[in-house]
């Protein structure tokens, strides 16, 4: 048998013993929902536009990515999930981030209670970390497919601070945000998916938005990995703060099932 001949039917063969393998597990998991479910996430975290002002009526409007030069940033997220019945789960999250941004401003800043005059080279570190409790409730679910709605319970731990000549000041703020929660989990192909998920809510206080769509390959009927995009976007407007963030991501994920 001639040498490509044979190179063509051997790689035919892995192909198809690929996709056997992967029929069999999208059957075999098929019947038995996940009871437990880990999932870790990482990758570059950038904003398009972090705008602040504090106090929110009297403080100066700063741009961390317009005023400063603001640095993309390397981000990771941990969540765990347990199925209480058919339909029924909780979801906790725990969501830390961390950029920084610097420059020099050609006007005073006056931030908090502090005022950085003009030409003073500044440094700004915006960290926002966020803790979550979802209920999530199943409308259709086959194995690891499933379409599910519910809400989130979300603790912000947000602190901005500016630190430049000599001076140094911060924000600091610790509240509690309620979402609506959305997953779409769809297997397209015997090994390959779409992803998307959401945990967003508009309100006269301020708005907030968490959405990934990612694609995923299941290397097995209880693990999987992920590519995708994130956006998180949201804010305030009021006396105490403005504040709006757009912050994109490029997503790698792996999730694993009990």
């Amino acid at each position: 048998m001639a040498p490509r001949v044979a190179l063509s039917l051997h790689c035919s063969w892995v192909a198809a013993t690929g996709l056997a393998i992967c029929s069999t597990w999208t059957t075999s998991s098929a019947a038995t929902p996940f009871r437990a479910e880990l999932d870790l996430e990482s990758g570059i975290a950038a904003a398009s536009y972090n705008d602040v002002a504090i106090p929110g009526d009297t403080g100066t409007r700063l741009s961390l990515t317009d005023d400063l030069s603001a640095e993309p940033g390397i981000y990771y997220r941990f969540q765990a999930a347990v199925r209480l019945s058919q339909r029924h789960a909780l979801r906790v999250l725990y969501a830390p981030l961390t950029l920084s941004a610097s420059g020099v401003l050609d006007r005073d800043l006056r931030y908090v209670d502090t005022t950085f005059p003009a030409g003073t080279p500044l440094e700004a570190r915006y960290q926002f970390n966020s803790h979550r409790l979802t209920y999530r409730y199943s409308l259709w679910q086959d194995g690891a497919d499933e379409l599910a709605v519910g809400f989130t319970a979300k603790i912000r731990d947000a602190r901005v601070s500016i630190v430049g000549g000599g001076r140094a000041d911060e924000y600091t703020n610790v509240g509690f945000v309620p979402l609506l929660h959305f997953l779409l989990r769809w297997r397209f192909a015997s090994c390959s998916g779409l992803l998307l998920e959401a945990d967003a809510l508009a309100a006269p206080q301020g708005r907030a938005e968490d959405i990934i769509a990612a694609l995923e390959y299941h290397v097995s009927p209880m693990a999987s990995v992920r590519l995708g995009y994130r956006m998180v976007e949201g804010g305030a407007d009021n006396e105490k703060v403005y504040t709006f963030t757009w912050i994109h991501y490029a997503a790698v994920g792996a999730t694993v099932r009990f």
